[in-house]
Parts: C-alpha cells; sequence; structure tokens
C-alpha cells in the first residue's frame, strides 16, 4: 500500500515521524510520503488531496490528511476537540481519510463519496498521532466498521475560483483558476494582480513557447478529470528564466489572483 501524509506539520518537523510511526504500527508493509502544506492552508491541503488521489497510482493507495485550524468553533475548547474525520472514496478506489476542514474536501466533493467516521473529536492535542491512526488502519484494511453517515456535497464549501493553490520548487504559482475558464487568444497580453503585485503577463498554451524573460500564464502540470470524465487543467504563472512568486512579492497560499 501506498499512503500519501499530507499535513501542516512543516518540513522536517517530527510530528511527521511520530505519525509515520504510529501507521505503521497497524500497516507495517505500507510505503508512507509526506506532503508538508502550510500551516492551517486548508486549500493547499485539499488541492493536493485531489491531485494525488484523482490522478493515475498504484491501485492499493491511502491518502491521510490533517490540517484542522479549530475554526469550525471560536468557544473555548473541551478535551483539545476538533473538526471531525471522514472518510472519502473516490472513482479509482483511493481511500482518503482525514479532518473536514475548510477546502479540505472541497476539490474533490463532485467526485467522492464522503462520509463521518465514529471517532472521538478530543482527546489529544495531537489527534493524527494519538486518536486517528486507529480508524485510518481499520479503513485500508478494509474494515469500515467505524463508518456513520454519508455527506451532503452541499455541506462542503465549494474551491474559490481566484486563489494561489501552491509555490513549487522553481517559483511558478499554481492558482485555483480553471482552464475552461477563459476564453483568450495565445500570445495575447493580460495584466495580473497577485494579492497587491500587478505584472504584465502573456497568455500562452505552454508554458515554454514564451521568451526569456517573459511572465507566462498558462495551464499548468496540475489537474485531473472532472466528475464529466473531461480533463481540469489549472492555470499557471511561469517566469522564464525567473521566479514568478519572486515577481509578485512572494504571496502566500490563498492570496487572490485578479486578471485586470
Amino acid at each position: 500500500m501506498l499512503i500519501n501524509l499530507i499535513a501542516d506539520y512543516g518540513n522536517g518537523d517530527p510530528a511527521f515521524a511520530e505519525v509515520m510511526q504510529r501507521l505503521s504500527m497497524g500497516l507495517p508493509e505500507a510505503q508512507i510520503h509526506c506532503l508538508s502544506v502550510p500551516p492551517f492552508s486548508t486549500l493547499a491541503t485539499g488541492f493536493w488531496i485531489a491531485q494525488l488521489g484523482l490522478n493515475p497510482g498504484m491501485e492499493n493507495r491511502l491518502i491521510y490528511h490533517n490540517c484542522a485550524p479549530r475554526q469550525d468553533d471560536s468557544e473555548p475548547r473541551i478535551d483539545n476537540e476538533g473538526e471531525g474525520l471522514t472518510y472519502a472514496l473516490l472513482p479509482n478506489k483511493v481511500k482518503v481519510v482525514g479532518v473536514i476542514a475548510g477546502y479540505t474536501l472541497s476539490f474533490i466533493k463532485a467526485r467522492a463519496i464522503i462520509q463521518t467516521i465514529k471517532v472521538s473529536r478530543g482527546g489529544s492535542q495531537f489527534r493524527s498521532r494519538d486518536v486517528f491512526p486507529i480508524a485510518a488502519i481499520a479503513i485500508a484494511n478494509n474494515d469500515f466498521s467505524l463508518l456513520g453517515d454519508e455527506l451532503n456535497p452541499n455541506q462542503i464549501p465549494d474551491a474559490p475560483s481566484d486563489r494561489v493553490a501552491w509555490v513549487d520548487g522553481y517559483g511558478n504559482i499554481k492558482t485555483t483558476i480553471s482552464s475552461d475558464s477563459l476564453n483568450l487568444k495565445p500570445e495575447s497580453k493580460v495584466v495580473i494582480r497577485v494579492g497587491d503585485v500587478v505584472s504584465d503577463a502573456v497568455y500562452s498554451d505552454g508554458s515554454f513557447k514564451v521568451p526569456e524573460g517573459t511572465l507566462a500564464f498558462s495551464p499548468g502540470s496540475s489537474g485531473w478529470d472532472d466528475k464529466n470524465g473531461q480533463p481540469l487543467r489549472w492555470m499557471e504563472l511561469f517566469l522564464r528564466g525567473g521566479n514568478a512568486w519572486e515577481r509578485f512579492g512572494k504571496p502566500r497560499i490563498n492570496q487572490v489572483v485578479t486578471i485586470l
């Protein structure tokens, strides 16, 4: 089994090792790969759940995610209680177990069957290590006895259509703007605002079709098939020979992206 562990613990945080250790107790043969998202970034979490879950991979896969800002209730927490745990089954049989918070399930809600999991919502500050692995291990082993009610997709917010979703290691800015939402001609000039920074760009149907030093706005490498089986691609800002993230003042994930 392949397990993708997506969490906001931080790159190199020993929390990843602790959670992996708990998962390995019940799934000793599993390969576990870790992906760190920024603190409390449910948007990035949801984006990568869909990107990894809805694209090709080995048949036996589990995505275990934890990004729980505990923003569902502003009152003081009793026993470290937080958002509840859910199970989602994707059309390709990939299993997804993790906290429902913000946008964590927004990108998959139209493609998945989503159910609650009957485990404690409290009991530890570190629920993804101390409470939730028991449920994840059971589901990975096809024990569904902890499953509860099915969630209506309307209970889950839609993913925003105008945000920074991710910044890769090259400084390319992945957005939540879908390529099919645009009606632009290749090589046409556009003006893009990200946060408070504005820059000229060239719309391209392929990033490397622009000259060195040009900011391109083009369908990027991220995307999956939509609920109708049609390819869905997300737009990226790409500065050939440079760094688009730095060009726009190093924006945070979830900052608004506007085509002016």
